[in-house]
């Protein structure tokens, strides 16, 4: 990058999580995220869709009022008396005032749908920093931190959007009339041009500004650093992240692909992907050497820092394993293969001397593993996890027990030995 981003590293707005490096990459640990975290998903687009309803009630009514005066006004060419002596145009002018008004409500409206936006983003990035972890906490936190930077893009592509659509209406009016088309053509295709750009760049204003705290100058110029940095890969993902708008767009059964999509997924997935995607050009150009400056600032830090950090990773870990259910490999230690055993196991022949000696050599490896077992068995991660499962193993109790039977009790001795 001939540029370069300044203000960024280090400077993450990210209060209740620890952004880390992902070792096996960022596409995969964000497929891991969607498929283990499908639900979360769901219920963050339920939220952001809550905050989209004055859109919607915007474009409602201002269909329902062009809807209203098409009843009226003499549209219909078939009519013949009484006589109206000028209809030509009518539409397109009924068209540009009603837009003029109810897109200027919509440019409002976003202002509440950056609610949502604000909040999702946030709640986005915790779920891909710490594989799966949602709270109705860290949505309205989001909210708190990343409001003002999610509104400014939003209102400055609304407000791109409605000159779009404005002067859209300006050219159907003049091709209805019969006046200059040509600069009214020329208005059209600038706009949209302009449209599709400042819509690319405040993506980036978005992404940068909810996830670094930096000055509104820097805010700005970054974003125009990361598009000239990211041209190719900001193009596709941009194209890739709008999928549900596409399928709207495309209508007949597509746009009712689409109106499922946003009721259950719609706005998670455009969140993910450009999360995701901003996420790993920020690895690649903002901490290139994110991993090591963990390792230096683990050098760093005390001993009791360094405990409790194990033990937070530990706990993390086991909850992490918990959605995957209770697990005998998991829930007792098991001595590393790695780990070499002070007594090898002899090649096998088949004299009786060497199967003694094998037996004697598989009696003195068990009780090394058994030895491994009680030495680790109060490890943080160990004991974490059979915590997690104490209310649940109490919820399996049966019938018989209440009737006096003994129920029999399954052990890792049983499974494993």
């Amino acid at each position: 990058m001939a540029l370069s981003v300044k203000g960024l590293e280090g400077n993450e707005l990210a209060d209740d999580y620890i952004r880390k490096s992902v070792p096996k990459g960022r596409w995969s640990d964000t497929w891991d995220v969607l498929k283990s975290n499908f639900l979360k998903l769901i219920l963050l687009n339920v939220f952001v869709l809550i905050t989209f309803v004055p859109g919607v009630v915007v474009m409602y009514f201002r269909n329902a009022y062009v809807s209203g005066l098409g009843m009226v006004y003499p549209f219909n060419p078939s009519i013949t008396y009484p006589f109206y002596p000028d209809l030509i145009g009518l539409n397109e002018s009924v068209n540009l005032s009603a837009d003029l008004l109810f897109f200027s409500l919509l440019i409002v409206a976003g202002f509440f749908a950056s609610i949502g936006i604000a909040g999702a983003s946030y709640s986005v990035r915790r779920m891909l920093a710490t594989h799966g972890e949602f709270s109705i906490k860290s949505f309205f936190h989001g909210i708190k931190v990343c409001y003002f930077n999610t509104v400014i893009p939003v209102t400055l592509f609304m407000a791109f959007l409605f000159a779009t659509v404005i002067i859209g209406d300006w050219k159907d009016l003049a091709f209805a009339v019969g006046s200059n088309k040509a600069g009214s053509v020329t208005a059209y295709v600038f706009i949209i041009i302009a449209t599709v750009l400042v819509g690319v760049y405040s993506a980036w204003l978005f992404a940068v500004g909810t996830s670094y705290r930096v000055s509104f100058a820097q805010l700005f110029r970054n974003a125009f650093v990361l598009i000239i940095g990211t041209p190719f890969q900001t193009v596709f993902m941009s194209a890739f992240t709008l999928i549900p708008v596409w399928f709207f767009m495309a209508g007949g059964i597509l746009r009712t692909i689409s109106y499922i999509l946003f009721i259950f997924f719609g706005f998670s997935f455009m969140i993910l992907c450009w999360t995701a995607f901003t996420q790993w050009a920020f690895d690649l150009y903002v901490n290139p050497n994110l991993k090591a400056a963990e390792e230096a600032a683990k050098a760093n830090k005390s001993e009791k820092e360094l405990a409790q950090e194990k033990l937070e990773n530990d706990k993390s870990t086991a909850r992490e394993l918990l959605a995957a259910g209770r697990s005998e490999l998991i829930a007792r230690p098991i001595m590393p293969i790695g780990k070499e055993p002070a007594m090898q196991i002899p090649s096998l022949t088949f004299t009786r001397a060497d199967i003694v000696g094998a037996e004697q050599s598989r009696v003195k490896l068990g009780e090394e593993v058994s030895s491994y077992e009680k030495q680790h068995q109060n490890d943080p991660v160990y004991a974490e996890y059979n915590k997690l499962f104490a209310e649940r193993e109490k919820a399996l109790q049966t019938d018989d027990k209440k009737k006096g039977k003994k129920a029999k009790k399954i052990s890792s001795d049983n499974l494993l030995k």
